[in-house]
């Protein structure tokens, strides 16, 4: 609400099945916004074609993050989609990122992050397992699922993200959500 106006454009980087995307249009189907979902899975960009298929504003691309040409636009949004990406190529996707936003706009950034010394990065691995075995999982599950994401998942510190942001040029940069080891930053150009 705050970003977003007739003529805006909002990309959704590693929009899964885009349902975030779908809400978004939803939410703003008054004014005329184009929402760009982004998803380098095709599985995922089936269900999301599927999902928006009645929204005329929303379109969906199939694509690596480093690979798009951007539009000038007011929102970008990546939940939890960053870590995924190569960590040789995260500062080009944040350069693209703020210099394809307009002044003003923003990048709302969710992403797994590790913490900043190994006491308490064994402190937050251990609550984190200890949720996921609260919430049912079982521990092969647990080492199963862990095992399947090493050399995949490569999440930055707090700093470290927040270095990427300023090194791409963002200034105002805050802290917006915070849970063990998961962090969601908005950084406004």
């Amino acid at each position: 609400d705050y970003f977003l106006s007739d003529g805006s454009y909002c990309y959704e980087l590693g929009c899964s099945t885009a349902k975030l995307t779908k809400n978004l249009a939803e939410r703003h189907k008054l004014k005329k916004i184009n929402f760009v979902g982004i998803d380098k899975e095709k599985g995922m960009i089936t269900e999301a074609k599927k999902l928006c298929k009645e929204n005329k504003n929303v379109k969906i691309i199939y694509s690596d993050l480093g690979k798009i040409k951007y539009q000038k636009s007011d929102l970008f949004i990546s939940f939890y989609t960053i870590q995924f990406v190569h960590p040789k190529i995260r500062q080009l996707i944040f350069d693209d990122i703020y210099n394809s936003l307009n002044w003003g706009g923003a990048f709302i950034l969710f992403e797994k992050v590790r913490a900043n010394d190994a006491r308490f990065q064994d402190i937050f691995t251990t609550l984190y397992t200890d949720y996921k075995l609260s919430q049912g999982y079982t521990p092969e599950e647990i080492l199963s699922k862990s095992r399947s994401l090493k050399g995949v998942l490569e999440p930055f510190s707090e700093q470290g993200n927040i270095d990427l942001l300023k090194r791409a040029g963002f200034v105002d940069i805050t802290i917006v959500f915070k849970y063990i080891c998961f962090e969601g930053f908005l950084a406004i150009k």
